[in-house]
């Protein structure tokens, strides 16, 4: 499975949200300048995590954006989700009902093993991601890297 580069880079943004006071905004641009990243298309990305209802944006000059929720209230899979989309990875076509003497009355989507497999892995990375919230994700950066929490705010409070 391949994602895009805007999961990385939306999870960061979530992150250092949840760092922020409680409603201030973040602004888009600084953040882009902060991780050298196309500022247009990160605002693409926050924009997606807006339409999902995990973002507000705010407008004006202190605009920017900011959780919608509490770190705790939103997974890593509800950011994958909302910019990957809802569907499965994996789409059987059900090949086997084409190969010769094959019983055409047959689910093959529910029967296959290769297709049981493929959904069975799929359920599992997506109950690992949802486990994970944008909160202990938080959390175990600032354990691990205890000086990032304030460096990011300082660079985003600049300007």
């Amino acid at each position: 499975m391949k994602m895009g580069r805007g999961v990385e880079w939306a999870l960061h943004a979530c992150v250092n949200m949840s760092w922020t006071p409680a409603g201030e905004a973040v602004n888009s641009a600084r953040l882009a300048a902060f991780y050298q990243l196309p500022a247009a298309y990160l605002n693409k990305q926050l924009q997606a995590l807006v339409r999902a209802g995990i973002l507000t944006s705010v407008s004006g000059p202190r605009g920017g954006f900011h959780l919608a929720r509490r770190p705790e209230n939103i997974s890593v899979l509800d950011v994958v989700l909302a910019l990957e989309g809802q569907e499965p990875s994996f789409r059987c076509e059900a090949i086997l009902g084409d190969v010769p003497d094959a019983d055409r009355q047959e689910n093959f989507v529910r029967t296959c093993l290769i297709s049981q497999t493929m959904r069975q892995a799929e359920l599992a990375w997506r109950q690992a991601l949802a486990r994970q919230t944008i909160a202990g994700v938080a959390e175990s950066m600032e354990r691990r890297f205890p000086g990032d929490r304030e460096r990011t705010l300082t660079h985003l409070a600049a300007g």
